[in-house]
């Protein structure tokens, strides 16, 4: 479903990606991990052409997204759904419009129809009662679960999970985890989750990829991680201490 061959990004003299490869084989939920400012969430935006890359290519389904035209990415685009880190909700909506928004904006669809799917899909994340609600009446754990519903809505086939849970205790961050697995197998979607949760996050996923120094130094699945002979990976999965990793 999502193939990354060789992806090379640099800003000014700053290489941030090196050469990165990934392959996410369609229904497969994968973890990328790795240390903080390098380069994850800027890999993700390449998945969506918010960033174009120096080398390499993207296909997703077998598309190279660098070569579509405008219309065609548009098209690309709403099979894929983004749930942003800090939620990126409208604060002067309501719940309901801001998971309607999408709904409003890039269909046809009746009023009718779009408060069914709004309501049926803040149902599926356990928000039945919140429609009326305004996000600053939510707490961290409930606006990220709107983020989701609102991704949700277009039904897409591909998610892409920006550090999701960042800024929620350890409880509500596994619960909004363990939400997006029931997600991914309701749905059998193609997902990839940029995380620092570790391990919580081997319990939700087929594969981990770490990203080190701007490429993806190793593929693990959740049974392997553990006692993987990889430096990098065991310095991160244990939490030892930054140092020298030769690579």
């Amino acid at each position: 479903m999502i193939l990354i061959e060789d992806l090379w990004k640099a800003f000014g003299t700053q290489e941030v990606l090196r050469g990165v490869s990934l392959e996410v084989k369609a229904g497969e939920f994968v973890a990328l991990v790795g240390m903080s400012g390098s380069g994850k969430s800027m890999l993700l935006r390449h998945l969506v052409r918010l960033i174009r890359p120096d080398r390499g290519r993207v296909l997703v389904d077998g598309l190279d997204i660098a070569k579509m035209p405008r219309e065609e990415l548009e098209t690309l685009r709403s099979r894929i759904g983004y749930v942003f880190q800090s939620g990126a909700l409208f604060d002067s909506d309501t719940v309901f419009d801001n998971v309607a928004f999408p709904l409003r904006e890039k269909t046809r669809w009746s009023e009718t129809k779009i408060r069914s799917k709004v309501l049926e899909e803040l149902d599926s994340v356990g928000l039945k009662d919140a429609d009326r609600k305004y996000p600053a009446q939510l707490s961290g754990g409930m606006r990220k679960r709107v983020a989701l519903a609102r991704t949700l809505v277009r039904a897409p086939e591909i998610i892409l999970f920006d550090e999701p849970t960042t800024g929620l205790d350890p409880i509500v961050g596994n619960s909004i985890l363990h939400l997006f697995d029931s997600v991914h197998k309701r749905l059998n979607l193609t997902g990839i989750l940029v995380s620092h949760e570790i391990p919580e996050i081997f319990g939700i996923v087929q594969k981990i990829a770490m990203l080190y120094e701007g490429k993806i130094v190793a593929v693990e699945t959740p049974e392997t991680i553990g006692t993987s002979q990889n430096p990098v990976i065991d310095q991160f999965v244990h939490g030892k201490p930054d140092g020298p990793v030769h690579y």
